[in-house]
């Protein structure tokens, strides 16, 4: 019988491309979102807002599955209530849903921003405070992680958190740094940019998801935090003009934008504990990842 896996949140950028990937390997594949946009026929649909709690029981009621990958959230990271609701208690409310069934693994989507304004390289050994946290979503996804390591002690939750770092590729939103950079460039327009001397980890989407597919079936990686980066670190800067000198066009502006208050300067890490864990690495070098990206976005300027 084929495996089944239930993917929250999976209408997103990631999402679209972990479905994908999941059909290639022969999975019976479930999205669970609260987007009502159809998707394609071979893949299942539940309807939900995983921040409640009654409704998501009642939603999951008799359904079974051996994955769960946990891509859920409200975008728009500006709204305090919103985003400690869908980052955190929805993921609390799946983990406690499934914390009595015969789940064989349940991935929990990080990120980098809960290292918050720790010093780089943020290893995963990085002794955090949740008070030293800023940002709401460094918050929301920080008390997740808490929360499913504390569940993997007392219950052996088969728990594994992957913290991405900056994901990029073809299908990101357009709000996002290097789309929004492609975009612009290609329409030959000025833009404005910070100075650009924050130090970044950009990770392409194929290598993110190769990471969450190794990590399926991975028991030894069962309550433990994975950095998921490239662990090749580059400054914003260099970003922006390698993207304009590619395409041969744009004109950005630095230093017109002001970094945010809790944004850090330098964050990066290694891939080592992803590497013993999973025997995973990034295959995808910078340029041919911003190649591939701006040969998407051009069929769509």
């Amino acid at each position: 019988m084929k495996k089944k896996i239930l993917i929250v949140g999976g209408t997103g950028f990631l999402g679209k491309s972990l479905q994908k990937k999941c059909l290639l390997k022969d999975l019976e594949v479930t999205v669970l979102s609260s987007s009502k946009k159809k998707e394609k026929k071979r893949i299942k649909q539940i309807f939900c807002d995983i921040s409640k709690k009654k409704e998501l029981t009642k939603k999951l009621n008799n359904k079974t599955f051996d994955f769960v990958v946990n891509l859920a959230g409200y975008i728009d990271h500006s709204k305090k209530i919103k985003t400690l609701k869908t980052h955190y208690d929805g993921c609390k409310n799946l983990a406690d849903h499934f914390k009595n069934k015969r789940l064989e693994k349940f991935i929990q989507i990080g990120s980098s921003v809960e290292y918050g304004r720790s010093k780089a390289p943020q290893t995963e050994d990085k002794k955090i405070s949740q008070n030293y946290l800023k940002s709401y979503y460094g918050q929301a996804k920080f008390k997740s992680t808490q929360y499913l390591l504390k569940l993997h002690k007392q219950k052996s939750f088969p728990c594994t958190i992957l913290r991405l770092f900056l994901v990029y590729g073809p299908g990101q939103s357009q709000n996002r740094l290097i789309p929004f950079v492609v975009k612009n460039s290609l329409m030959n327009k000025s833009f404005n940019s910070s100075s650009g001397n924050q130090l970044r980890d950009f990770l392409y989407i194929d290598d993110a998801i190769n990471s969450i597919m190794k990590c399926l079936k991975n028991k030894e990686s069962n309550g433990h935090i994975l950095n998921i980066c490239s662990g090749s670190p580059v400054k914003i800067k260099f970003i922006i003009n390698e993207i304009c000198k590619k395409i041969k066009r744009g004109r950005p502006i630095f230093g017109k934008i002001n970094l945010r208050p809790d944004e850090p300067l330098q964050l990066y890490s290694n891939y080592q504990k992803a590497k013993k864990f999973l025997g995973w690495k990034p295959k995808t070098k910078l340029s041919v990842g911003l190649n591939k990206t701006i040969k998407f976005y051009e069929k769509r300027i």
